[in-house]
């Protein structure tokens, strides 16, 4: 039996899809550690004695990635936002993923506070990105994908560059590095 070797799939599509290699940029709370940091906001809610006897909450909706909080006055609402904010960025989520809405009268005499939880990078905020990534000057492809930004390059090496400048670059966004491949 003859065996003959077939020739090597060069140029083709196949291979081009196992030489690049690519990263996504997102702008997401980790939700699991904001479950967390929470509940640690809710335990020195209870504990502290500035807290003692007032209607002061905390609740988390992780469906709809919002969090609520009712303090009895605005001192209260301040102490109870810095208390959580300070939980968050212990967890690791950044402060600009929070987006804090108005402060509001709620029933019973209390003030309410409604902080949403940002997912996604808004298109203008994207496009930016992918200009300053082609303004690097690496073999690099940026490509907007609904709310990400997916980097594509032959090379690790390029792809990790970006990496490093994106992370010491101040974004007005919040960015997430996943999915690299």
């Amino acid at each position: 039996m003859i065996r003959r070797r077939l020739p090597a799939r060069t140029g083709s599509r196949y291979t081009m899809a196992k030489d690049n290699f690519s990263f996504d940029i997102v702008s997401e709370a980790d939700l699991q550690e904001v479950d967390n940091a929470v509940n640690q906001a809710q335990k020195e809610l209870a504990q502290r004695f500035d807290f003692k006897g007032s209607r002061s909450s905390l609740a988390y909706n992780r469906a709809e990635k919002k969090l609520v909080l009712c303090a009895d006055d605005d001192f209260k609402l301040k102490s109870l936002t810095d208390i959580l904010v300070n939980k968050l960025i212990k967890r690791g989520v950044s402060k600009k993923l929070l987006t804090f809405k108005d402060a509001q009268k709620a029933s019973g005499g209390c003030i309410e506070q409604i902080v949403e939880l940002a997912s996604g990078i808004p298109q203008d905020k994207a496009k930016e990105l992918v200009k300053m990534i082609k303004g690097l000057g690496l073999k690099v492809q940026p490509q907007i994908e609904g709310e990400k930004v997916r980097v594509f390059s032959p090379k690790k090496d390029d792809l990790q560059s970006v990496i490093e400048h994106l992370r010491k670059v101040d974004f007005p966004v919040a960015l997430t590095f996943n999915n690299y491949r």
